[in-house]
């Protein structure tokens, strides 16, 4: 398994479970719970994208800092969960969501520099 960029090290906090979203937070954003949760279920998608993304030549580099959440916006999100508590749960969803996508994709990248070694 490769390294994380620092930027996906840094977390809203320590917890990692993230439980269910709660409904109040749903409400104030306009989408139900099952819409954004289907979201989230096929990190392999997103994945399969960036990856179709770096078979068509783009860096390696740059589709990693568009996969991963900047430090910035990390930054952004936990003052916004200061101040919005219920909006905590979901930011962490976003970054785990984020976090299983560049870990499917790192894994494609490197399979794929495998077996360009063995050809």
């Amino acid at each position: 398994m490769t390294s994380v960029p620092p930027a996906l090290r840094l977390s809203l906090d320590a917890e990692t479970d993230f439980g269910k979203l709660g409904p109040s937070h749903s409400e104030a954003m306009g989408v139900s719970y099952d819409e954004r949760e289907t979201d989230f279920q096929y990190p392999q998608r997103e994945a399969a994208f960036f990856y179709g993304l770096f078979l068509r030549g783009h860096s390696v580099e740059e589709l990693r800092r568009d996969i991963a959440v900047p430090a910035e916006v990390l930054a952004k999100w936990d003052r916004e969960a200061q101040r919005t508590p219920d909006a905590r749960p979901v930011f962490k969803r976003i970054v785990e969501y984020r976090r299983h996508v560049l870990a499917i994709f790192e894994s494609l990248v490197g399979y794929d520099s495998r077996t360009q070694h063995l050809q």
